[in-house]
């Protein structure tokens, strides 16, 4: 005990969190799935209109929401009683939802205008401005699905909330979708069940809402005391490194489909998004540790820094025994991923190569950005990202006139290594917090041993009929996986896993 009434937090705390949410996240694996059903139903060019919509709206969420999801994670663990922390969500909701509703219904009014910009197939033009118009409101639902579910986060409610978003949310419109494609909807259909799943997923984020915080009292009190200035003041601090690092998702989807006319702009922003879908299983991996690590950090900084100190290095040597052999047998196994998307998606083989590539290096320095945001100055949290901004636009404009859809990932794969470098870079200068201790370099040698091992045995798969050369990338990821884990970490580290430990034998 730290203070009284007051538990340390350590390893076994970020253990025991971050194995409930990576069951969650696997959820995730619903939407790899769904999206080459997608491709299949509706074709390449028309997957490439509904993902040119979707990356609209993620980008607007991410820049109107005022960065209200990051202030949860700062507020809420810090607060004292329920009345301050139903206080901070509801202001997370005025200034998160508000002003994406006046957005939202500004674009509707606007949409006659913006929908000839968007590049698609001959096909789908008429479908266009009605998509718009009423996919525009997944604004808003977005919004509020994004504040409730980090709002549960604050409260260390990890896996409830992650199955309600990505596993019941994607089944839902993976359903619907189906049923109203089969009915001769169309496109339409894809969008009308995007839109419903949205719906009963806020109805179910109402729900888990009252269990972990008293709701009825959500409209009484002071609604702008110094819970309403703390939340602002945390949203507006991490808004810009937010939006810039939402920028590296979805703006490529949207800058692609301007790049060609037509059917050819929406097969790139289709392409694009397949090939983050896939370095996305990479992805999956750093989001679940910083689903984590925010709340339980900000936590710990309130009792002892050197419990921060703890769980950030044992976080980052997880990351690197699970991601280096993740990213690196997902490398060599590229073209038996692709193949789930049809023919057309091999041409997406490089872009794949550096998003994961990307995705890797964010992952590996990435246990920093979490950590960073809850502890750190609120002015350093935007270099970071206005240099990994930066970096990505410089190397993507140079190399996208020799090749558009390669050009644009591997500026993002450099972008996306510079943001997340440069927190690490920070905390070890400001805070003198860093993730390195004896046996790191041995760590880091086993883990890049066990991919490589994994990438030269996973490239004969392309040769293979897709199912099976798939089941057998399955096999050999997870062999990966559970070398570095056994002989990369060490026994305390193992240990500290718990009965997932003794269930893989890795003690």
């Amino acid at each position: 005990m730290t203070s009284e009434g007051q538990d340390i937090i350590g390893s076994r705390h970020l253990a025991r969190g971050l194995g409930t949410t990576l069951l969650a996240r696997l959820g995730a694996l619903i939407e790899i799935v769904a999206q080459p059903l997608y491709v299949a139903m509706f074709g390449l060019a028309s997957f490439g209109l509904y993902a040119v919509l979707w990356a609209l709206v993620n980008l607007l969420e991410n820049i109107f929401d005022l960065g209200m999801t990051s202030a949860l994670q700062r507020t809420v663990p810090q607060t004292r009683n329920d009345e301050e922390a139903i206080a901070s969500l509801r202001a997370a909701l005025l200034l998160g939802v508000g002003p994406c509703l006046i957005v939202a219904a500004g674009i509707w009014f606007a949409a006659p205008m913006v929908a000839p910009i968007i590049n698609t197939a001959g096909k789908d033009v008429a479908l266009v401005l009605p998509a718009l118009q009423l996919f525009i409101w997944a604004l808003p639902l977005w919004a509020f699905v994004e504040i409730a579910t980090s709002a549960l986060r604050a409260r260390r409610v990890f896996g409830a909330e992650i199955r309600l978003r990505v596993f019941w949310e994607q089944l839902i419109r993976l359903v619907l979708a189906s049923t109203f494609w089969a009915m001769g909807w169309g496109l339409s259909g894809l969008f009308v069940a995007h839109m419903i799943s949205l719906g009963i997923t806020a109805l179910l984020c109402v729900r888990l809402l009252t269990r972990y915080y008293p709701m009825r009292t959500i409209f009484d009190g002071v609604w702008f005391g110094s819970m309403f200035r703390a939340t602002t003041a945390a949203g507006l601090a991490v808004l810009p490194a937010n939006m810039l690092a939402r920028l590296f998702g979805d703006a490529p989807t949207l800058i692609l489909n301007q790049l060609m006319p037509g059917a050819q702009g929406a097969t790139l922003s289709a392409l694009f998004t397949i090939g983050r879908k896939i370095a996305s299983l990479v992805q999956l991996v750093r989001t679940a540790f910083a689903y984590v690590l925010a709340p339980l950090a900000s936590s710990a900084f309130s009792n002892d820094r050197e419990q921060v100190r703890t769980i950030y290095a044992y976080a980052t040597r997880l990351i690197i025994a699970i991601v280096l052999p993740l990213a690196l047998v997902l490398a060599g196994g590229v073209l038996p991923l692709l193949s789930l998307f049809g023919p057309e998606a091999r041409a997406a083989r490089v872009a794949v190569l550096l998003l994961l590539l990307g995705r890797a290096s964010e992952s590996v320095f990435g246990a920093s950005v979490p950590v960073h945001q809850v502890i750190g100055a609120n002015h350093r949290q935007l270099s970071a990202s206005i240099a990994g901004f930066v970096i990505a636009c410089l190397t993507g404009w140079w190399f996208v006139q020799f090749d558009a859809l390669a050009g644009v990932a591997g500026g993002i794969a450099m972008g996306l290594t510079a943001a997340a470098a440069i927190p690490m870079l920070q905390l070890w200068h400001f805070e003198k917090l860093h993730p390195f201790g004896p046996g790191f370099a041995k760590l880091v040698g086993i883990s890049a041993g066990c991919g490589l091992v994994g990438f030269v045995v996973a490239l004969p798969l392309a040769a293979l009929p897709s199912f099976l050369a798939l089941a057998l990338l399955v096999i050999i990821t997870a062999a990966a996986i559970w070398c570095a884990l056994r002989w990369g970490l060490s026994q305390e580290d193992r240990m500290s896993l718990g009965k997932a430990a003794r269930g893989l034998r890795l003690v």
